[in-house]
């Protein structure tokens, strides 16, 4: 929230915390400040089946997140369930062997895992197979064109069979109207976001 501009959205900030070195530290304090607030919607007797925190390349990479994560869980007291940690699978795939080290790591501390904008990296599905996650999120640029764009309801289709396969769940991105919700329904996706819906 800016005093002159109002609110500035992250495609805007989140390059200046990069540029700056800052993107590890602000992306802790969003995870504490999501764990805090399920923390405090529990003590309101409010049911919070999940909330979802994204994070980014460097947070991922820095060697320390696990022990971040186990800090913040215990500080907070919620349920390590309450929580998904969202990554793009193109962190993933920077180096594969060390991305399922992190992410092993990361499971045994009891949140979830999604891929994030899934569909527009380069992930291999041999990887996707092996990597210990638990849902997918189909990219909100498939959902677009949903239901008319025949290309665009192959991959939805295909991604949500295929997760379906794996034993995942699937959540699709930037759902803006009820025909696109309709698609998505009919074909089984689990879950959907976007401003349709709020």
């Amino acid at each position: 929230q800016h005093p002159g501009r109002g609110l500035v959205p992250p495609g805007d900030f989140i390059p200046a915390l990069e540029e700056l070195g800052l993107v590890v530290e602000a992306g802790d304090w969003v995870l504490g400040e999501a764990c805090r607030q399920i923390a405090a919607w529990q003590a309101q007797g409010l049911a919070v089946p999940k909330v979802s925190v994204n994070l980014s390349a460097r947070q991922f990479a820095d060697g320390l997140l696990g022990q971040r994560i186990a800090s913040i869980l215990e500080s907070s007291g919620i349920l390590p369930a309450c929580l998904e940690l969202e990554l793009t699978e193109s962190i993933l795939m920077q180096n594969v062997d060390e991305a399922m080290r992190i992410l092993d790591s990361l499971k045994g501390l009891g949140p979830s895992i999604a891929i994030d904008d899934f569909g527009t990296g380069y992930s291999s599905l041999n990887y996707l197979k092996a990597f210990p996650i638990d849902v997918l999120k189909i990219d909100h640029s498939f959902v677009d064109g949903l239901p008319t764009g025949e290309q665009d309801g192959q991959i939805a289709r295909a991604i949500i069979a295929m997760a379906h396969s794996l034993s995942l769940s699937v959540i699709a991105e930037g759902v803006e109207n009820q025909a696109q919700l309709d698609f998505l329904r009919e074909h089984g996706c689990d879950e959907v976001q976007g401003f349709y819906l709020g």
